[in-house]
């Protein structure tokens, strides 16, 4: 019964952290994703202002 309990208790531990790692790929991907927005809208507003001061 104790190797029972340990092992639901390995499994939990792993499943657990597998879970915060994906927590931290998408609170990461978010980051990345919102500067690249930021960094495509700043490029579009400099293209535009480029054309209109001919």
């Amino acid at each position: 019964m104790k190797k029972l309990n340990l092992l639901l208790l390995a499994i939990a531990l792993f499943a657990l952290s597998s879970c915060s790692v994906i927590t931290g790929i998408f609170k990461a991907g978010v980051a990345v994703g919102v500067i690249a927005i930021l960094a495509v809208v700043i490029l579009i507003i400099w293209i535009i202002s480029a054309i209109t001061r001919k």
